[in-house]
């Protein structure tokens, strides 16, 4: 009891909130390392799942090359990157670039080729190009999937992100690795709900612009069959490996 009323003194203290390293600053750093890398798998990882979706070919190379990111582990990814970059930054955001692209580059593949080839077949026979194909009709149907994917990396970025204060980065994560070497258990634990409560945000921001980019159509489909659609990307992955 003693132990979560030190936790609600932390974050309603007022010295917390303020300064280079109140809650605001540190939330700040974290947002936006958080957001950067986000944007940066995206650029990297969507054109890559959406192109080998759209011609059904490479899809097993590119999972599996995307899925070393994910292999390896995010701590050794910031140990080795600190020791060869020496940018505590640099190395932060590679590593969780490492992260957030192979769950963008499944889903977004396993995304368009679970559009019926019937539909393709439809849309070809009313003289669409194929540019006009992906764009009017398998994307639109892959969203769902798509939109999954982005959800997942993002919420992992925001976790995982708490890592990189261990190689002297900022972020929420300062006060969990810093709470934990001077062993003060409320800071820690303070810190390690603002990193949950970021990540649930983060999912329910996400989930809120789904259902705005994802057609009212597919809204409506089944859960069932959206869960077997994403059971569908989890075999694609594990038959990739």
């Amino acid at each position: 009891m003693n132990l979560f009323r030190d936790v609600i003194d932390f974050l309603t203290n007022g010295d917390n909130w303020s300064g280079t390293f109140g809650i605001p600053h540190r939330l700040a750093e974290h947002l936006s390392m958080s957001g950067l890398t986000i944007l940066a798998a995206l650029v990297i990882a969507l054109p890559v799942g959406v192109a080998l979706g759209h011609y059904g070919r490479g899809g097993v190379v590119a999972i599996n090359v995307a899925n070393v990111g994910r292999a390896l582990p995010s701590y050794a990814l910031l140990v080795i990157g600190l020791s060869v970059l020496g940018d505590v930054a640099q190395t932060a955001f590679i590593a969780l670039v490492a992260l957030a692209v192979p769950p963008i580059v499944t889903n977004s593949y396993v995304g368009l080729r679970e559009v019926d080839p019937e539909v393709r077949d439809s849309a070809r026979g009313m003289g669409m190009t194929g540019g006009q194909l992906l764009w009017r009709v398998e994307l639109p149907m892959a969203m769902p999937l798509v939109m999954a994917g982005v959800r997942t990396a993002s919420v992992q970025v925001v976790a995982t992100a708490t890592l990189a204060a261990v190689i002297s980065w900022g972020g929420l994560g300062r006060y969990v690795v810093d709470g934990f070497y001077q062993q003060d258990y409320p800071e820690m634990i303070a810190g390690s709900v603002l990193v949950a409560m970021l990540a649930i945000a983060t999912e329910v921001g996400l989930g809120a612009l789904q259902r705005l980019v994802v057609s009212a159509g597919l809204r409506e489909k089944g859960q069932a069959e959206i869960l077997a659609t994403a059971v569908s990307a989890g075999a694609a992955q594990q038959e990739a490996a």
